[in-house]
């Protein structure tokens, strides 16, 4: 899913000698145009013919890439894959092809979702705002690798539409949902963006689930969003009144995030 955490998730696994995520491989419209097309970029990450900057070849115990669940994320000996939701890249409108194509290959799967989808929500609306506004030097950045950058891009407050905040929360869960059920026979792991930063093992069942030694994890990218929620909406009561009362009311915990 857009904006929970998969960019620095990858950062994470990359800095294991043992494993390469190769990124976002299916952001090109030609490589997941049809089955076909996905079938043969699949085809080229398993046979070692992918050939970039962010190929790690000499790994010989996980690798993969990330696909937006609207792409998704894969790794092999053990193959990897982490699923992200954003604008649809394939993954989804394939996904009995691609189901049998992982299952044949022996890919295994790390789920990557965020529990409080407000927080990704408000982080989507700051992220798309600075592709505009670009705000770092005339540069749009989605991940920065400083605190002065990270608190810049922290000062931007989005207004949330309230009259469509409970709908929009209830499709992205359901969406969730559906890819789960799709694709709940591969070997895969559920993991969220709250648990790698709350729960120190676990990173640490990353590592075991794709078989590789276990080691700390260390990544240069900096949060930005980790202040209290009503210091990151410009309408925080509207959002706080709307949500108040329904089964969502969870994600107006304060003290969700923990940096």
């Amino acid at each position: 899913m857009q904006r929970s955490g998969s960019g620095w998730f990858e950062t994470l696994l990359n800095s294991h000698p043992n494993i390469s995520s190769n990124g976002e491989i299916f952001n090109r419209v030609d490589r997941r145009q049809n089955i076909s097309s996905i079938v043969q970029t699949l085809d080229k990450l398993y046979d070692l013919d992918w050939l970039t900057s962010a190929a790690k070849n000499e790994c010989t115990a996980a690798f993969g890439f990330k696909w937006m669940l609207n792409q998704m994320s894969v790794l092999c000996h053990v193959t990897l894959m982490i699923p992200n939701f954003s604008k649809s890249q394939g993954f989804m409108d394939h996904h009995d092809d691609i189901l049998s194509y992982l299952n044949k290959k022996g890919v295994s799967v790390i789920f990557l979702f965020r529990r409080n989808t407000l927080r990704r929500l408000i982080s989507v609306l700051a992220n798309n705002y600075d592709r505009d506004a670009k705000q770092l030097n005339g540069t749009h950045k989605s991940h920065v690798h400083s605190e002065e950058e990270a608190e810049i891009l922290a000062k931007f407050k989005p207004e949330l539409d309230v009259s469509t905040l409970v709908s929009n929360i209830r499709d992205v869960e359901k969406y969730m949902g559906d890819c789960l059920d799709s694709f709940n026979t591969t070997r895969r792991m559920i993991l969220y963006y709250e648990d790698i930063i709350r729960n120190r093992n676990a990173l640490f069942q990353v590592q075991e689930f794709l078989g590789v030694p276990v080691r700390k994890l260390v990544s240069r990218q900096v949060k930005i969003h980790t202040r209290p929620l009503p210091d990151l909406v410009r309408n925080w009561e509207d959002v706080n009144s709307r949500l108040n009362g329904t089964e969502y009311a969870r994600f107006l915990d304060g003290a969700d995030y923990v940096k």
